[in-house]
């Protein structure tokens, strides 16, 4: 997780991301101030419920206005392979810090074996960013993804096969019809269960979809569009210290699901850690699990 030292929402972001809202919020310092609490409350309550979590602090110049959100310029893999990705917004590329990757290894004890820099295709003006781009059945090994300016089918393709993944690919779309910018605010694929917003999916892809979710051994749990809305798409499981698991999520994503929806995800995969985060989400456009970059990578004998 990213510390925000200059949070703010991002003019460069918004034309393709409905989900933020800028409208009115011009006091930065304020915007800072309450991020940075949200934040704090957000690392407080999954370390508190058991997560091992690695805090770094971001730096105060070139100013990242969105680096809060991690997952999108880095991902981690289980083989000890680090991703770097392309993003579409100028000010977003500078997050990417090979500080923060050379920590992990060397003070946190992780193993990079191999770094696959996607990073060039910025230059075709072609992108995908991250597990924003990419949300992923790592067990069974296939990338989802709606595509949308912010994630190319040449660099799905790029990844893929660099990374030995199958590709089940979608256009998806918001109750007004505005395309969705990031697979993750529709999809959360966990080892038990996916929670997806069905009625976004492409009415030519939705069973597709579905029926490879279930034979890869999940339960779907079907979101609305309000609760897409409000985050419920923007879950991530999490392995706890002790080697059981929970589901991160934002308090406005817990309070729109249904009682049986939240039965649902509890059996799947544990109790439901929620923390409120509205002016990160607000101004960010995104929710928990775009804040977590979870470290996949193993530990150096």
């Amino acid at each position: 997780m990213i510390r925000p030292v200059r949070f703010a929402g991002n003019p460069q972001t918004a034309e393709s991301n409905r989900f933020q809202q800028l409208a009115g919020t011009a006091d930065h310092a304020s915007a800072q101030a309450t991020a940075l609490a949200e934040f704090d409350g957000l690392a407080n309550a999954l370390m508190g419920a058991g997560v091992r979590v690695h805090v770094f602090s971001d730096t105060p110049d070139p100013h990242t206005p969105d680096s809060i959100f991690p997952n999108n310029w880095v991902s981690f893999h289980a083989d000890g392979t680090v991703v770097l990705y392309p993003m579409l917004a100028p000010n977003r590329r500078l997050e990417r810090r090979m500080d923060i990757i050379e920590s992990l290894s060397a003070q946190q004890g992780f193993h990079v074996s191999r770094t696959v820099d996607l990073t060039h295709r910025e230059e075709e003006g072609k992108f995908l960013e991250g597990t924003g781009s990419l949300v992923l059945d790592r067990r069974n090994r296939i990338a989802y993804a709606c595509l949308s300016p912010r994630t190319d089918m040449d660099v799905l393709g790029e990844f893929a096969q660099r990374l030995d993944y199958e590709i089940a690919a979608f256009e998806a779309f918001d109750a007004g019809g505005a395309a969705i910018y990031h697979t993750n605010v529709l999809m959360s694929v966990g080892e038990r269960f996916a929670a997806v917003c069905v009625e976004s999916i492409e009415a030519g892809r939705r069973a597709a979809i579905v029926d490879t979710l279930r034979a890869g051994g999940r339960t779907v749990i079907e979101l609305s569009y309000e609760q897409m809305h409000q985050f419920a798409g923007n879950m991530l499981e999490l392995q706890t210290r002790s080697g059981g698991s929970l589901i991160a999520m934002s308090a406005a994503a817990r309070a729109s699901l249904t009682n049986g929806q939240v039965t649902s995800l509890e059996a799947a995969a544990g109790p439901i850690v929620s923390s409120p985060i509205p002016v990160i989400e607000q101004l960010g456009g995104g929710s928990v699990r775009c804040m977590l970059a979870e470290v996949g990578l193993p530990k150096r004998k």
